[in-house]
């Protein structure tokens, strides 16, 4: 291949887009997991984890609108705030406090029209906690992967992983445009109807399900690193 053909190529390589997933666990240590309408172009049909792309409105000072600052600092805040908001947009689970660091919950209505203007990108997620009097609980996010997808595919994404409990007196509502449907699964149960063939995972879901299999029995929450 001539220079010219090695630019073309090189400049063919899709960049990947900021990304952060959550997974939810439940106390039974089981996980929540969502199908993907078959009408979406990315995934169709595939069960995923709550989670996106960071949006540049993810981007803020990290003390303004959060508490409870232990967190993974090689990397950028604005992973744990997507991670936030993807879990809050897409089935409803708040992972904030109030200025005296305890857990709070909205209201069901509050809640829904919050949910839609996040979704609809008519407000940011920061807004809204400024507008609440709510600060992110950075403690409530563990940390525990990074994934980047492979050169030659045509979406590419840079993603951090985090785990999350399932905060008390809350439950998943998942957003009937996102989501065909959702459910609790413990994650051998899930990996075993992947393996059977009864639902559909992508290769770093499977990565993520054998890591937190492997905490729930003992071993360090950390998914190993993949070279690509």
């Amino acid at each position: 291949m001539n220079s010219a053909g090695r630019i073309r190529r090189e400049k063919m390589t899709v960049n990947p887009k900021p990304a952060a997933t959550v997974v939810l666990m439940d106390d039974m240590s089981r996980i929540y997991l969502t199908k993907r309408p078959v009408t979406m172009k990315f995934l169709s049909g595939y069960y995923v984890f709550p989670g996106g792309t960071v949006d540049k409105d993810d981007y803020i000072q990290e003390c303004e609108f959060s508490l409870n600052e232990k967190r993974d600092v090689s990397f950028d805040h604005a992973f744990y705030v997507a991670a936030a908001r993807e879990l809050f947009e897409e089935v409803g689970i708040l992972l904030c406090v109030n200025n005296e660091g305890s857990a709070v919950r909205m209201n069901e209505e509050t809640e829904i029209t919050y949910r839609r203007q996040l979704i609809n990108r008519e407000i940011s997620f920061v807004s809204m906690l400024k507008k609440e009097g709510l600060y992110l609980n950075i403690n409530a996010l563990t940390y525990f992967g990074h994934l980047t997808s492979p050169k030659k595919s045509p979406i590419r994404f840079d993603t951090r992983f985090f785990l999350a409990q399932l905060p008390k007196d809350q439950s998943p509502k998942p957003d009937l445009y996102e989501i065909e449907k959702a459910f609790w699964f413990y994650p051998d149960e899930a990996l075993s109807a992947f393996q059977s063939g009864k639902i559909s995972l992508a290769a770093p879901t499977v990565l993520a399900l054998k890591t937190i299999k492997n905490y729930v029995n003992g071993s360090l929450l950390m998914m190993p690193e993949i070279q690509r």
